[in-house]
């Protein structure tokens, strides 16, 4: 019997009502291991109701106590990590080494949250006008939500939760019903330090716990990861409903490659960036524009790189890439290559119909080459999600600057170059909220912003560091005034 997992509501866990349950697999294997509710609008409405409850104690809780709990929470967090990466490698599907990165960041971020005594300071001046003072503070909003993907179910959740939490509200997580095992157990080691019942909920479920949260209106904000499409249906959602939203979005992440770059370097570094966790991040690269005498050195490096790696179940010693998360996401993938070919690219490498070793009934696609897919192809300006690299030519910087900025979306943009003032013409004028120079996957410490732009991010103030601190408060300005004749003495 598949364990059925539960919703923590009002401190303790819950078994919802819901007939409706989604299955959890293991993709390297292709079997079920979990099943997880999909919990209804009343459910969700009762951990709303909890939150609420405990939002005004908690809000006067000071600062100082209230990331006393972090710091407790980030020891406990600490100890668990290898069990934490085996969870999330079975579930999600990446190796041990990637589920550590995850992990590291989800520390990383709550060690950022417990500055917040700090990072929420308000400021003031005496005398704005003659015995007139006046203050700006941070304070709450109440209660917000986050709806997670299903690709890093033990980071993303902490681009949100710590500074929610620190900063005075009650934070309900909706993880992504294809991974909601890590996020399970990263609540239920919440539990174990003892946070007042109603700080943290955790509601598992699909578009109805969606829907329910964006149109309630004790919820004041919502923070999501996901597809594009998804991203904008919940920013004006969100919106006509008068809630703050984040959404960051989906992505076609290109990379330049300059013929003064590290051939060796670059060719390592783009391949850990398009074949990583499956090619399934925001942040993975999926195009390659290859300037003038590039095109040569950096071909011949990335595909004997891409024909040779090793791909299996992630806590298998050696494994370089697992399997994507679901067989429907498979079936999208090789049908997506299909496409670029029938179009006119050609399949370099191609990652279609094998299998890994030992792990046969996998939901694999192993690394994938296209060449020459032509810009009318619509595989040009979809997001993949998948081990699939788009190699194109550019005869100068100019065109490469032009194809990246070509594009609807606007995550990340890479460069490889040995030139100072090649990397700085290209970060100043690329279309992209992230951008690396001689990096792979350019993703901000937990004390910058997760940036994006155009169709990756709607929203004005991003997850992570003081973007995370402004996002969770609003200001309030007092002026004040004290004239000497209202002095009582006493």
């Amino acid at each position: 019997m598949k364990e059925r997992l539960s919703n923590y509501v009002g401190g303790a866990w819950r078994a919802s009502k819901s007939l409706q349950v989604e299955t959890v697999f293991n993709p390297a294997a292709g079997k079920p291991i979990a099943c997880v509710p999909l919990s209804t609008a009343e459910e969700t409405a009762e951990a709303v109701a909890a939150a609420q409850e405990a939002a005004r104690a908690w809000r006067m809780t000071p600062a100082l106590d209230r990331v006393e709990y972090l710091f407790r929470f980030k020891r406990l967090f600490e100890n668990h990590v290898d069990e934490l990466c085996r969870l999330c490698t079975d579930e999600c599907g990446k190796t041990y080494a990637e589920s550590n990165g995850e992990l590291l960041r989800a520390i990383e971020n709550i060690e950022v949250a417990c500055g917040i005594p700090t990072l929420m300071q308000g400021y003031n001046n005496e005398d704005i006008a003659r015995g007139i003072d006046e203050h700006m503070f941070r304070e709450p909003l109440g209660v917000v939500a986050a709806i997670t993907p299903f690709n890093f179910p033990g980071m993303i959740p902490f681009w949100f939760l710590p500074y929610a939490i620190a900063t005075g509200n009650c934070f309900i997580l909706k993880p992504s019903e294809k991974t909601p095992m890590t996020a399970t157990r990263l609540v239920e080691l919440l539990d174990m330090i003892e946070l007042p019942k109603g700080v943290v909920q955790l509601v598992h479920g699909g578009k109805d716990v969606v829907d329910a949260l964006l149109d309630h209106p004790g919820v004041s904000a919502i923070s999501f990861v996901g597809a594009t499409a998804t991203a904008r249906y919940i920013y004006q959602r969100a919106a006509a409903n008068g809630k703050r939203a984040q959404c960051q979005g989906g992505a076609k992440n290109p990379v330049v490659i300059m013929p003064d770059a590290d051939m060796d370097s670059a060719a390592k570094i783009v391949a850990d960036a398009a074949f990583g966790c499956a090619g399934q991040r925001c942040l993975a690269l999926s195009q390659a524009i290859l300037v003038g005498e590039a095109r040569t050195e950096f071909r011949k490096r990335i595909v004997e790189i891409a024909e040779t790696r090793k791909v299996g179940y992630g806590l298998t010693d050696g494994i370089e890439m697992g399997p994507v998360i679901r067989p429907e996401s498979k079936a999208r993938i090789e049908s997506l290559i299909a496409q670029a070919a029938q179009d006119g690219a050609t399949v370099v490498v191609d990652g279609r119909g094998k299998k890994a070793a030992g792990y046969e009934d996998g939901f694999f696609v192993f690394p994938t080459i296209l060449e020459g897919l032509p810009d009318h192809s619509d595989v040009t300006r979809t997001e993949i999600f998948g081990p699939v690299l788009t190699l194109a030519d550019a005869p100068d910087l100019d065109t490469a600057i032009a194809m990246v900025n070509a594009r609807a979306y606007g995550n990340m943009a890479c460069i490889f170059t040995g030139g100072g003032a090649t990397a700085r013409r290209f970060r100043q004028e690329v279309s992209a909220g992230n951008v690396g120079i001689n990096i792979g996957v350019a993703a901000p410490m937990a004390f910058f912003p997760f940036s994006g732009w155009n169709a990756s991010f709607f929203g004005d103030l991003h997850g992570q560091g003081r973007h995370g601190v402004e996002f969770y408060t609003q200001t309030k300005v007092v002026v004040e005034r004290w004239p000497k004749e209202w002095h009582r003495k006493f």
